[in-house]
């Protein structure tokens, strides 16, 4: 009786050791946000309204109509006169890249951005046990991971992931490469570099689905530093809870919605189709439906379902009526303090903003990015994310929920809590004070409106030279 009695006690033991052996393993694979530096190039990259202008008279393949839609893009794009471009747009070379051109953009974020979170943390660069870099349309031999490793001499044994193709929606893939490294390794550091090359990628045709990518995208990138030890949870600035990855490439419409091809003479551009918005509303409702429950209460959860049982049964008697019930809308905000959503336009912030039923205060950091730096792909959702803390809107307790769409298609997600108060400008910090600007209006119309008045019949590129000279560049 006393043998069996040892036998229970020592059964008991042995469980609840291995329930603390579990719980204790797992608290050592949580990802943590320790620090992340956003890219502000150099006031000499600002591309204004007259130096856009003498871009675009530059292309030469381009006509009336051509000039009449971009002008209708640029108008309605969000994207102010802020934003960023690359080198080569400044030296007239945009039609004739080197790729000296491509890997010195890269290498003058990467010295900046990196060296910067770093000496933040006290870091150095030797610390590092796992980086990746995600950089879509453009691959150099040697990577460009391996160039950060050269620059910086990291170590011999530090694991290394560079990622291309992936497009806007690449940072948090490279994040949720790192939370599934953080699970069987302990106690390290990872750095995730995140940005676009631009200098390779300028369209010089005139097919319109491929000369609007042109108006979109603008210089940027970031550096996120992530550990997963324990003793720095308290210091980090944001704890990943959940990330979700949605990926439709199986379906044709979806696949080709967004790719990178040649135009019929042979023009290499970023295609965007038609059917784009569709095929992303697709993915961001599937996307939706598998995080709902991971970051929702159970309370908001059961009163959507109930909402949705008592609609079916309506529904029926209002068909006989030829009326149809509203659906009901689940509550993301009962759950979610703030949304970092992917800055892809002004249509793309608008419709995540109407399916999630969000106020112009929560899309205020989307527009305002969109505004000052453009579409930095990959990058942007940490300009929109530095701007909340900027602002000083991030506070200990709180719940971000980060929103991308990338070419594949893709939607991904993921839902942060904030670790601590933030205050920390980032990149916004000496110009936080004149955001939200009285007008995000553009002055693309006002010097380019003329040309929607123009006949094509007669229209002579001389006439947009003449117009342009009035107005210097200074």
């Amino acid at each position: 009786m006393e043998f069996l009695s040892i036998l229970y006690a020592l059964s008991a033991l042995y469980f609840i050791f291995t329930l603390w052996k579990r719980y204790d393993e797992k608290r050592d694979q949580q990802c943590y946000i320790l620090d992340y530096e956003c890219h502000k190039p150099t006031d000499d990259r600002k591309l204004d309204t007259e130096y856009s202008g003498e871009i675009i008279k530059r292309t030469k393949n381009l006509g009336l109509l051509e000039y009449q839609f971009l002008l209708k893009a640029i108008v309605s794009s969000g994207i102010g006169e802020q934003t960023y471009a690359p080198r080569i747009m400044f030296d007239s070379r945009e039609s004739c890249p080197a790729l000296e051109d491509s890997i010195t953009e890269m290498e003058e974020f990467f010295h900046d951005s990196i060296q910067k979170v770093l000496d933040k943390q006290g870091l150095s660069p030797s610390q590092i046990d796992v980086l990746v870099v995600n950089v879509s349309m453009f691959a150099s031999v040697p990577s460009l991971a391996s160039r950060i490793i050269n620059h910086y001499k990291m170590r011999e044994d530090i694991k290394v992931y560079n990622l291309s193709g992936m497009g806007c929606s690449a940072s948090l893939i490279s994040v949720g490469i790192v939370r599934s490294i953080f699970k069987t390794n302990k106690n390290i550091y990872a750095l995730v570099v995140t940005s676009e090359s631009l200098s390779p990628n300028w369209y010089t045709g005139n097919t319109r689905s491929m000369i609007l990518a042109n108006c979109l995208f603008r210089s940027g990138g970031c550096a996120i530093l992530l550990t997963n030890k324990r003793a720095l949870k308290n210091e980090a600035m944001f704890k990943l809870n959940c990330l979700v990855r949605t990926h439709h490439g199986a379906k044709d419409e979806s696949y080709g919605c967004c790719i990178q091809q040649e135009d019929e003479q042979g023009r290499l551009g970023f295609h965007l189709a038609k059917h784009l918005p569709k095929a992303a509303t697709r993915a961001f409702v599937d996307n939706l439906r598998e995080i709902s429950p991971k970051i929702l209460p159970i309370r908001e959860l059961v009163r959507f379902m109930l909402a949705t049982f008592l609609r079916k049964l309506r529904q029926s008697s209002s068909n006989k009526l030829g009326t149809t019930l509203p659906k009901p809308v689940i509550n993301f905000k009962t759950g979610v303090d703030h949304f970092c959503i992917h800055t892809g336009g002004k249509a793309v912030i608008d419709g995540v903003g109407k399916s999630l039923g969000l106020t112009e205060h929560d899309l205020e950091p989307a527009r305002m990015t969109l505004h000052r730096f453009g579409n930095t792909s990959a990058s942007s959702l940490w300009y929109v994310l530095a701007y909340m803390e900027a602002k000083k809107r991030l506070k200990k307790g709180d719940t971000v929920l980060m929103i991308s769409f990338g070419a594949g298609f893709k939607c991904n997600s993921c839902f942060l809590e904030v670790v601590r108060d933030l205050e920390d400008g980032n990149v916004w910090k000496d110009e936080i004070a004149m955001y939200p600007p009285k007008s995000l209006t553009n002055p693309f119309m006002e010097k380019f409106g003329w040309l929607q008045q123009e006949d094509p019949s007669t229209f002579k590129l001389e006439n947009l030279l003449e117009i342009t000279e009035l107005y210097p560049r200074t």
